[in-house]
């Protein structure tokens, strides 16, 4: 029997329960997918909370992106075939040995890039791309300030923005964080623990601040962020792992220099089958081209999923980890 983790109700680590779970068998446009390895992220950590709710409710399996291999098509599927090599990144459900998935969420992964790098990356990675390139369309020349550099999305996103030629400004929490942060892209990584990041960032600009700041983290670094960036600059809420932004008046963005604001979405994003093949294909050029590395710096077994979200939450892990199954 197929084994999963699964939610029957909000709560902290120890509501993450490894179940037996038959997948079923595909129906039209749908395919049986065995996973090989399985991304792990905060969003994991939001639908067992409660701070996302959980789409279509309880039992929950969560778990938004993985790679694999088709085990079976269901009808109207032309384009695969049983041992095709796979990978999503979707809702949730990715937390198990075996599901089935609509097709036409699913992208071939090309030769020259393993299974464990394909479920480290999907959805960091497509994450990374609508952020650079659709959201702030970050240009040679752009000056960026990233939270969280540490993180999954920081180590992919801190290469791709060099790769574009930006000067790229991150914030970090440690000496070993902030190391592995310049390794991958950063020119200049701030301590906010022992340094102002406001501060920080007039000093490393001269003054002129930045073009864009993407900021993940939420409570802990609003309204600060506001003040790194330049006249006309935008904030980018794509995240809030320390708690959401409290509400604000919209006339702040005027009073701190007539400043753009978004909240985007990868799954708004990538709705269009067209746009997630070409959020994936860019992903898929960038880190065959060796200008993105993707590195696994922690790996659990499916079955301890949940002692790999407390170590997510104790802020333990540092980059991108997986779960084997």
């Amino acid at each position: 029997m197929s084994k999963a983790i699964r939610i029957h109700a909000h709560g902290g680590p120890e509501v993450l329960t490894y179940e037996d779970a038959d997948p079923g068998q595909p129906g039209e446009g749908q395919i049986l997918v065995r996973h090989t390895a399985i991304g792990f992220n905060f969003i994991d950590v939001y639908h067992r909370s409660g701070l996302y709710p959980p789409p279509g409710g309880f039992p929950l399996i969560p778990g938004s992106e993985a790679a694999g291999v088709v085990l079976a098509l269901g009808t109207g599927v032309d384009w695969l075939k049983p041992g095709d090599r796979i990978a999503y990144a979707v809702n949730v459900g990715a937390y198990c040995e075996q599901r089935v998935i609509a097709a036409d969420r699913v992208v071939k992964v090309p030769d020259g890039i393993s299974d464990e790098q394909a479920a480290a990356m999907m959805l960091k990675g497509m994450t990374a791309e609508y952020l650079l390139r659709r959201t702030f369309a970050v240009k040679a020349g752009d000056t960026i300030l990233y939270h969280a550099a540490a993180g999954g999305v920081g180590l992919i996103l801190g290469q791709w923005a060099k790769h574009l030629g930006a000067t790229v400004i991150g914030t970090a929490s440690s000496a070993d964080k902030i190391e592995l942060a310049r390794a991958h892209g950063f020119d200049h990584v701030i301590n906010y623990k022992e340094q102002d990041f406001v501060a920080g960032v007039a000093a490393l600009t001269g003054g002129k601040k930045c073009d864009v700041v993407y900021d993940s983290v939420g409570a802990d670094t609003f309204p600060a962020s506001l003040d790194c960036l330049r006249p006309l600059g935008m904030f980018v809420s794509f995240g809030q792992s320390s708690g959401p932004i409290p509400p604000f008046s919209v006339s702040l963005l005027a009073q701190k220099g007539s400043l753009f604001a978004t909240r985007p979405t990868l799954f708004v994003y990538n709705a269009k089958r067209e746009d997630m093949v070409a959020s994936a294909q860019a992903l898929f050029d960038v880190v065959l081209s060796g200008a993105v590395d993707i590195k696994i710096n922690q790996r659990y077994a499916l079955k301890d999923a949940a002692q790999a979200q407390s170590d997510l939450e104790a802020r333990k892990t540092t980059g991108t980890t997986i779960l084997i199954p």
